[in-house]
């Protein structure tokens, strides 16, 4: 079993619950989330007289998966991504666990 973490645009957050669907991972939690692309972005949004968006809204999926499944997850994720015309492709990471209950 392992940690897999996706994190997305708003704009394609129906599609990750398919490629999850696909990938026969069921059960994950999910959280909006504000995105940043760069150093200066968390420095405006952190300035009280900011007038400015301080981040992309944005959503972060997690599940504790098996390896077979998250395999797949990725095949998805890297067709998906390959067939983008934006600059925000689906993110993804594997964290292994060490223990669990």
């Amino acid at each position: 079993m392992k940690l897999v973490i996706v994190t997305v645009v708003e704009e394609f957050q129906q599609d990750v619950l398919k490629l999850f669907k696909n990938a026969e991972i069921e059960n994950f939690s999910s959280s909006d989330i504000d995105g940043y692309k760069n150093g200066s972005s968390v420095l405006m949004a952190s300035n009280w007289f900011s007038a400015g968006k301080g981040g992309n809204e944005s959503s972060m999926f997690f599940s504790f998966a098996e390896e077979d499944n998250i395999d797949h997850l990725f095949d998805l994720i890297k067709e998906f991504n390959s067939n983008l015309e934006t600059n925000n492709p689906i993110k993804a990471v594997v964290v292994p666990i060490e223990k669990s209950i």
